[in-house]
């Protein structure tokens, strides 16, 4: 949709010198998601991969798991006053049978750029609600293995190269083999994308998969993974305790601080295959 990135004029100093010159930016606009009509969340994000984007955020919310529980996603028209589409509002239409759930003000999410899971009425529901056991998942995962995973991320990162202002999250095989990448502006969202695209070609649990993220380890982020069924997250920056706490209930592997050859891993240890 070519709304990836804008161009703004800014005054730019460098070493005393000033001058004026467009830069690139990142696109950030409010997507927001409705279920069967009714709205369900708002989330701060980048536009593209927008159904992708609303599968996962189903897939997280516990609503979806396989691709025959979506019937369609589609853009509404008419959501601005004069009739025009602006290509921010989507609706999703379950198949028979699949629950919708209980969409009340407990449930109706808004999310920004750095927190997809406020307005959750208990956290407990959420370590409770994953379809699929962690357990073996890959096994003899190595150092060395792990460690080469942000470099081969980050030169997929193609927006970024431009902005600066991307987060992005990967899939990889147990092997090492890039599986897929998505940007955004928002950490969750980009994982959202990962996971809608999977369950859009029915690939879901992900049970064979490394997710490899650019920021920190964030408590929604080992809850998005785990209602996915993938069985190892590994960030460049640090983890936050609840992360830690949900990836050892779930079985999940949490690496932290992954950068160059140095890591933390505090949780799943036992997937890894040590010197």
């Amino acid at each position: 949709m070519g709304r990836v990135t804008e161009r703004r004029r800014v005054l730019r100093i460098r070493d005393g010198a000033v001058s004026t010159r467009p830069d690139t930016l990142t696109a950030e606009e409010p997507l927001e998601i409705r279920l069967a009509g009714r709205p369900l969340a708002i989330t701060m994000r980048t536009p593209g991969d927008d159904f992708a984007l609303a599968a996962g955020f189903l897939v997280s919310e516990g609503v979806l798991g396989a691709a025959a529980d979506l019937t369609s996603i589609v853009y509404c028209a008419g959501a601005t006053a004069d009739g025009s589409n602006t290509y921010n509002v989507l609706d999703v239409r379950l198949a028979p049978g699949v629950p919708v759930p209980d969409i009340t003000l407990e449930r109706n999410v808004y999310t920004t750029s750095s927190c997809g899971l406020c307005g959750k009425a208990s956290l407990d529901a959420v370590r409770t609600n994953a379809r699929w056991p962690l357990d073996p998942g890959p096994t003899g995962l190595t150092p060395a293995l792990l460690s080469s995973l942000p470099e081969r991320l980050r030169e997929r990162q193609r927006v970024f190269d431009k902005t600066g202002g991307l987060h992005a999250a990967a899939l990889f095989s147990p092997s090492g083999e890039l599986l897929d990448v998505r940007e955004d502006v928002g950490r969750h969202n980009a994982v959202d994308k990962l996971i809608g695209r999977a369950l859009q070609s029915d690939l879901l649990p992900l049970r064979d998969t490394l997710l490899m993220v650019s920021g920190r380890a964030s408590f929604e982020l080992v809850q998005k993974a785990a209602m996915a069924g993938i069985p190892v997250l590994a960030a460049v920056s640090a983890p936050s305790s609840l992360a830690v706490d949900l990836a050892t209930e779930t079985g999940m592997t949490l690496v932290g601080f992954l950068r160059g050859s140095s890591m933390n891993v505090y949780a799943g240890s036992e997937r890894l295959q040590l010197p």
